[in-house]
């Protein structure tokens, strides 16, 4: 078996070769040169060689023109050769007559070089086949090399496995994906990947691998070395040995956590987006109604004009970055000025239905728009079902620190009177808890009491407020 080193230096050896071998006129020119060589070398032995062996030079010559020509040039060479040796140092020089034992002598060369022109032409053979092997080995090489290179540099985990699940390859990506290294995986089970709720779903895969069928890319769940979930995108094949029989599986996994979350906000901004146009119908209907019970006939439509105008700020305070372009554009950075943007289309002029207890405190710029979500949803509904549903109705704002945390309470007062507690949250009760509670990790509380609903969020002060440079909140005087 050749050695690489070794294959390398044949292949180069054989280009050269047939690189000659592609132009005619080196070839015959080189036979012939090779043939006239040998006499020269036969002539100048002339003293050394007996007369019955004037053969002795021509071989390497016939060897020569076999290779660069094949066997018929090597047959050409070998006449030539032996009429040459007949005719030059067969005695008498330069005559034609022979007797017996030139002629078996003549006969002999001329067998040996059939035979010798015959090896050195299947010889010849034997090295093209050889260097056609060695050219299909290195493009298998290059490309195994290639596929390895693409397996590493993959995002994507690139996992084999033989056909009882136990894990034979394991590239990059999915040691940054798993949490495992090679090293802890190879040899192992690929059950370790399994969450505990799936103990069917690779019994299935192995089962279609030894029938020789692909399984078409699948999204699913797998379990991290920490025990964490994930949610990946699978596709499997199977793997084939050189006979074609099924030994084991190639499987790609694609982490896609990320688009299932962004999946989720995008459904999520729907049913928002969805949400608010139905408040809107709900809201303008109650602005219409509270202008035409407060507000002359003649100022009517300026009334309106300045309410729906309050709505839409409102509108954008809770979703600046989809509603609004202008970046510079200051929005309201304590918690009054905030409260009183997002009432002001719900509210006469006067003022009285809210009242709002408590420091004005400054709050986190990155923390207005969710708090204007929040304020906006307990307004809505307040507007919608609540005390602000009818004209007598009001709503208490309590603010306070205690112990590094915001105490907000809302409470409506003068509403209908509420008969039982919801069976479950609507989507903008969703909305406010997730907010108060995933975003700034607080706690909220809902009091459904018969004369009005209380709210209650307490809050770490940091998650909001804006804190100075000695850990203090900031408040405004």
């Amino acid at each position: 078996m050749l050695s690489l080193f070794d294959s390398e230096q044949v292949h180069g050896w054989a280009t050269r070769l047939h690189r000659l071998q592609r132009n005619p006129v080196m070839v015959y020119g080189t036979a012939i040169g090779a043939v006239l060589i040998a006499t020269l070398i036969r002539w100048a032995l002339g003293a050394y060689v007996h007369d019955r062996i004037p053969f002795t030079t021509y071989y390497p010559a016939i060897v020569v023109a076999t290779l660069l020509g094949g066997f018929w040039l090597g047959s050409l060479a070998s006449v030539l050769s032996a009429f040459l040796a007949w005719w030059l140092f067969m005695p008498p020089p330069f005559g034609f007559s022979l007797d017996a034992a030139q002629v078996t002598s003549l006969l002999a060369f001329l067998l040996v070089c059939i035979l010798l022109v015959g090896v050195v032409a299947a010889l010849n053979s034997a090295v093209d086949l050889l260097v056609v092997e060695i050219y299909n080995r290195r493009k298998s090489q290059l490309a195994l090399q290639q596929l390895a290179t693409v397996a590493e540099t993959s995002e994507d985990a690139i996992i084999t496995k033989d056909l009882n699940g136990i894990i034979t390859s394991w590239n990059k990506a999915a040691q940054r994906i798993f949490g495992y290294s090679a090293d802890e995986v190879i040899g192992k089970p690929v059950s370790v990947l399994i969450p505990p709720d799936r103990p069917d779903e690779e019994p299935t895969i192995l089962e279609r691998l030894r029938k020789g069928q692909r399984i078409e890319h699948y999204e699913t769940v797998r379990q991290r070395k920490d025990g964490t979930l994930i949610d990946i995108s699978l596709s499997v094949s199977p793997l084939a040995d050189a006979t074609g029989r099924i030994v084991g599986a190639s499987k790609i996994a694609r982490d896609i956590t990320e688009r299932r979350r962004a999946t989720t906000r995008q459904e999520m901004l729907v049913r928002e987006m969805s949400h608010r146009v139905k408040n809107a119908f709900t809201v303008v209907n109650g602005i219409l109604a509270m202008s035409a019970r407060y507000v002359k006939p003649e100022s009517l439509v300026q009334d309106m004009q300045n309410r729906l105008a309050a709505l839409a700020r409102a509108h954008e305070l809770t979703r600046p970055g989809l509603l609004s372009l202008d970046a510079s554009k200051e929005w309201p950075t304590t918690i009054r000025a905030l409260i009183d943007s997002i009432f002001a289309p719900y509210l006469n002029t006067d003022g009285q239905r809210l009242s709002v207890n408590g420091p004005d405190l400054e709050i986190r710029q990155q923390s207005i728009t969710a708090l204007a979500l929040v304020l906006y949803e307990l307004a809505t509904n307040a507007v919608k079902y609540g005390s602000l549903s009818i004209p007598t109705g009001t709503v208490q704002i309590e603010l306070a620190l205690t112990n590094a945390n915001l105490d907000f309470v809302w409470k409506e007062c003068g509403g209908p009177k509420l008969i039982e507690t919801p069976s479950r949250d609507g989507f903008g009760t969703s909305l406010v808890r997730r907010i108060v509670v995933d975003q700034f990790g607080g706690e909220i509380s809902y009091d459904w009491d018969t004369e009005g609903l209380v709210v209650r969020l307490l809050v770490p002060a940091a998650q909001i407020l804006l804190i100075g440079e000695a850990g203090r909140v900031m408040e405004l005087s």
